[in-house]
């Protein structure tokens, strides 16, 4: 099969969160043997921990932030009815047209070339089953929302768009990370441990939110994986790196 170049070319669009995500298996099949610039933020490996974690098969997904859709594509691919996509980027959005013609599920995905927005009209009816908003957050004042946030005010701000999905979710696939707007001279916490973010999100969701799981990224021999919370792995590993030291919440609405 001869790779489309157009989807190549769209994936290879440059901006500051390109490249950001492995591709789908069923999509890096169909493009082949082609070298593409990848800077894996270790999808696989975190949708294996929300796969064990979380049923997707016949679920409606909202799919925040969602970058070239990964995770979209694989929880269709794990038997997700419907996927509602959102993403700011119009060569991302594009990206994901595209591919979701090229595999076949284009009724199943619906693209919008939008930030989502928190605090407006949500167009579903009922509420929907699973949403997933992966490192979003903390972009706040920066990729989206008012340009003028103290950092005080942009945490009081990831608190109300976290809290204001519960009414419009079961289930919130969610992850933070330690520096407002990615920039490590503006850490949100002042040690930047997991402790630390995990204490934050309980304090602010506790009216909101039930945790029902919280995944930590550990590395062995064999590579990366997620596992639940313990004692050994809530301290911070520089080894790591940053992104790994993101813990990776579901979280149940209390409704």
């Amino acid at each position: 099969m001869t790779p489309n170049k157009e989807l190549i070319k769209l994936y290879e669009q440059t901006s500051k969160h390109s490249n950001y995500q492995i591709l789908p298996d069923k999509l890096r099949r169909l493009i082949g043997d082609v070298k593409l610039n990848i800077h894996t933020r270790y999808e696989k490996e975190r949708l294996n921990y929300m796969l064990a974690n979380v049923s997707v098969a016949d679920k409606t997904i909202v799919d925040i932030g969602a970058n070239t859709g990964y995770f979209s594509f694989e929880m269709l691919e794990a038997g997700a009815k419907k996927v509602l996509y959102y993403e700011g980027n119009k060569q991302h959005a594009n990206f994901v047209k595209l591919a979701a013609e090229e595999l076949k599920v284009r009724d199943k995905i619906e693209v919008n070339n939008e930030y989502f927005n928190f605090f407006g009209e949500f167009k579903q009816d009922e509420r929907i089953d699973i949403i997933v908003l992966l490192n979003v957050l903390h972009h706040v004042g920066d990729d989206y929302g008012d340009k003028q946030l103290s950092l005080i005010k942009a945490k009081q701000e990831i608190a109300r768009q976290l809290n204001y999905l519960y009414d419009k979710t079961k289930i919130l696939i969610f992850q933070l990370g330690f520096n407002w707007q990615g920039n490590r001279n503006m850490p949100l916490f002042e040690n930047g441990t997991k402790s630390e973010l995990i204490s934050f999100i309980e304090e602010i969701s506790k009216d909101y939110w039930q945790i029902i799981k919280t995944g930590i990224a550990e590395r062995n021999s064999e590579g990366v994986r997620y596992v639940d919370l313990n004692e050994n792995n809530i301290q911070r590993d520089d080894s790591l790196g940053e992104f790994l030291n993101r813990p990776l919440f579901i979280l149940k609405s209390t409704i």
